[in-house]
């Protein structure tokens, strides 16, 4: 949720993407028609896309998950390197925001590669559970609503395989974790969540200060 890294300053961040970023032009595109709508600033950054695609490519990804779409960016950038019959499942709630996204798939090409489930997502992840089993995706993304992460979270521990990844964004949270003064319900379900991640032995992890901190957790 943030459509740069924090606290970068503004030339090291042009320096940065000019360096790694390598992005289709509809990728590009879609940037651009997102800065219009509501709530812009809930896409990630393009430097995040990057690192999910770099993330994707080096797990030999063949089944992603993604929980919250928004306007697609995301989405598009893991499927642009799924191999042809890679497949990534998105759990969002927003026809308006996710008609965005599959006009851009479409144009890039990789609709067929995105299912798009348009219900609450705790409801798709246990369907999913119920569908295919535990352990059939490689990997899953997820950034959506605060309050529920930890309920998203354990469901993606059951539906990636051992060795899978999970990547959950905001887990820095504009730097509000930090502030004592910040008692928001999404600053302490962010908060909580950190400190059972940083705990839990059922995964390795890392922080990754990008875009507004992405937390990554493979299952052992």
């Amino acid at each position: 949720m943030s459509a740069k890294t924090l606290f970068l300053p503004e030339r090291l961040h042009d320096y940065l993407l000019e360096c790694t970023l390598r992005e289709t032009p509809v990728q590009r595109a879609l940037r651009a028609a997102t800065r219009k709508v509501p709530r812009a600033g809930m896409q990630i950054a393009p430097e995040q896309g990057s690192l999910l695609q770099f993330l994707v490519r080096l797990s030999g990804a063949r089944r992603c998950l993604e929980i919250g779409t928004y306007t697609g960016y995301s989405a598009l950038a893991v499927a642009l390197v799924l191999p042809p019959q890679g497949r990534i499942v998105c759990c969002d709630v927003s026809e308006p925001w996710t008609a965005i996204a599959q006009r851009y798939w479409k144009l890039a090409k990789v609709d067929r590669k995105i299912e798009l489930r348009l219900a609450p997502a705790l409801e798709t992840l246990d369907a999913l559970l119920a569908e295919s089993g535990a352990g059939r995706f490689d990997f899953a993304f997820v950034d959506a609503d605060k309050k529920n992460y930890q309920s998203y979270f354990e469901r993606c521990l059951r539906l990636v395989r051992r060795g899978g990844l999970i990547a959950v964004d905001n887990t820095l949270w504009y730097g509000r974790v930090v502030d004592r003064r910040a008692k928001d319900a999404d600053t302490r379900a962010i908060r909580a969540f950190n400190r059972r991640l940083a705990r839990d032995r059922r995964i390795a992890m890392a922080m990754v200060p990008i875009g507004d901190g992405l937390s990554l957790a493979m299952k052992r």
